[in-house]
């Protein structure tokens, strides 16, 4: 019997787009559910009853929540099709490190940039700021994070690809003349077919995050 894969998700989530993205470099077939989280569903509260919040993967019929957690599972499960996480040990747990760096540095400050006013979004972005210029030191002359190869870090990253928009038209900045290395690697992303099929038009998650911070 085969195995049967199934995923929540909310479109513009850029947690979702990592493992749409993953799902397609593993060739693995899914059945996608999107979610309306202002009227979740009964089997998201059955399969994430303690966060509640998609993504979930959802493997003959057992659940795995949270994005990071999941790719590597992905991961581990096809470890002999377009592996994510390198064999050393200590590169993977760099690679770790920095897929958490974008969920604890990168995902909050420009949320709290985008849906913010004042100087509480002045502060978002000057963190924002910071911290994509410690992606762009990471990143440095490779081509991608893992080397010269698409892998972990680059997988966790550019999903946020599809909201750099939002940043310069929230930040009044410009990604090119900012960080032209993060803006070339996202193009160089953007040419692999697995995330372009996955990365939603950049304004349209404009328009969803002006909609979201009317209610904020």
């Amino acid at each position: 019997m085969a195995d049967e894969f199934v995923l929540l998700n909310v479109g513009p989530s850029p947690f979702g787009m990592r493992v749409k993205i993953a799902l397609i470099e593993k060739g693995i077939t899914c059945e996608h559910k999107d979610e309306n989280l202002a009227a979740k569903s009964p089997l998201l509260l059955q399969m994430n009853p303690i966060h509640k919040k998609v993504p979930v993967l959802i493997h003959n019929g057992k659940p795995m929540c949270e994005s990071l957690i999941i790719l590597q599972y992905l991961d581990e499960i096809s470890k002999d099709k377009s592996p994510l996480l390198p064999s050393d040990p200590y590169q993977r747990a760099h690679a770790r490190f920095w897929g958490d760096f974008v969920d604890k540095k990168i995902h909050p400050t420009g949320r709290r940039m985008w849906a913010g006013k004042g100087e509480d979004q002045e502060a978002g972005k000057k963190e924002l700021l910071e911290g994509l210029k410690v992606m762009e030191g990471e990143l440095g002359d490779k081509p991608y994070f893992n080397g010269e190869t698409f892998g972990f870090v680059d997988l966790s990253f550019v999903p946020f690809n599809a909201w750099f928009y939002t940043y310069e038209k929230t930040g009044d900045f410009s990604m090119e003349a900012e960080f032209p290395k993060l803006a070339a690697w996202g193009k160089r992303c953007m040419q692999k077919e697995s995330v372009s099929k996955c990365l939603p038009d950049p304004h349209m998650i404009y328009d969803y995050a002006m909609a979201r911070r009317k209610h904020i």
